[in-house]
């Protein structure tokens, strides 16, 4: 099996890695506490400050777009997209999900780049507190990992 011998641990070494991180600005207090945690976890694997780009956009649907465009820079080993959509009263909630996650998917893909998606879907504010620092975290890790893994696969 290809890349049985290296470990997790392994994987997570930040240290030769550039990252960009696209937060959303809507539900603020707590896109704000992810990429907290994320840029926490990023330094503690070794990711350095000056290898980061973090941008910020109004919300979850813009945040692929920007991701596209960091993408297109071909400078970045990962990406990485927070956000926070809480459930409402109508079917907003479920169109600003879908269509968000397919396009950080798409980015991915498209771009054959590694792009830990943490923007939040949740039922309310109550949830979305209990997630923000391990999610935050979680995209830091997941980020760095795929980033060597593809490395490995090329």
């Amino acid at each position: 099996m290809f890349g049985a011998d290296k470990g997790t641990a392994d994987r997570l070494d930040g240290k030769d890695l550039y990252i960009g991180i696209v937060q959303a600005r809507f539900n603020e207090s707590i896109t704000n506490a992810l990429a907290e945690a994320c840029k926490a976890e990023l330094a503690a694997l070794g990711v350095q400050d000056k290898r980061i780009d973090h941008v910020r956009v109004p919300g979850a649907l813009e945040v692929p777009v920007a991701l596209q465009a960091l993408a297109e820079k071909d400078q970045y080993d990962a990406l990485i997209a927070l956000g926070c959509i809480i459930r409402g009263e109508t079917y907003h909630f479920e169109l600003v999900a879908n269509e968000s996650g397919a396009g950080v998917s798409r980015v991915a893909l498209d771009y054959q780049l590694p792009v830990a998606n943490a923007i939040l879907t949740t039922e309310n504010l109550e949830q979305a507190i209990a997630r923000q620092t391990d999610k935050g975290r979680d995209a830091a890790r997941v980020a760095v990992e795929m980033a060597n893994l593809l490395d490995e696969l090329s």
